[in-house]
């Protein structure tokens, strides 16, 4: 199906969001940090990015706004996902460019139906 990129420090949430998307038949990279996830995106064009935002050295919203401005990768569609749930992060994701925001623990339904309208559109 699609190529996703999967950015977190938690290899536990790798794991986890890996199991989820290679049952529905994606393929998975991964970066562990926000750095990683900016030279991927560049090097490897996934098809969609799913974003942690707490991590070490660029968090979160700073790569997705430095993935969104490139010409190279802008039309990734990232969706963040993480466990901070005020309205001022989601607002914060959507103006660095991020497609979408799900909180953490992300439920597999929702998972995969936000992931199949990106993929569509």
């Amino acid at each position: 199906m699609a190529k996703i990129l999967v950015v977190d420090d938690s290899p536990t949430q790798v794991h986890s969001l890996t199991k989820i998307l290679q049952k529905y038949g994606h393929e998975v990279l991964v970066a562990e940090n926000g750095d990683l996830a900016v030279d991927r995106a560049v090097s490897e064009l996934p098809d969609l990015i799913l974003m942690d935002v707490v991590m070490p050295g660029l968090n979160g919203f700073q790569a997705t706004r430095q993935i969104t401005k490139n010409t190279v990768t802008q039309h990734i569609p990232i969706i963040m996902l993480s466990s901070k749930d005020q309205d001022t992060d989601r607002l914060w994701a959507q103006r660095q460019g991020a497609s979408d925001y799900i909180i953490k623990p992300a439920a597999e339904a929702e998972l995969i139906s936000k992931i199949k309208s990106l993929l569509l559109s």
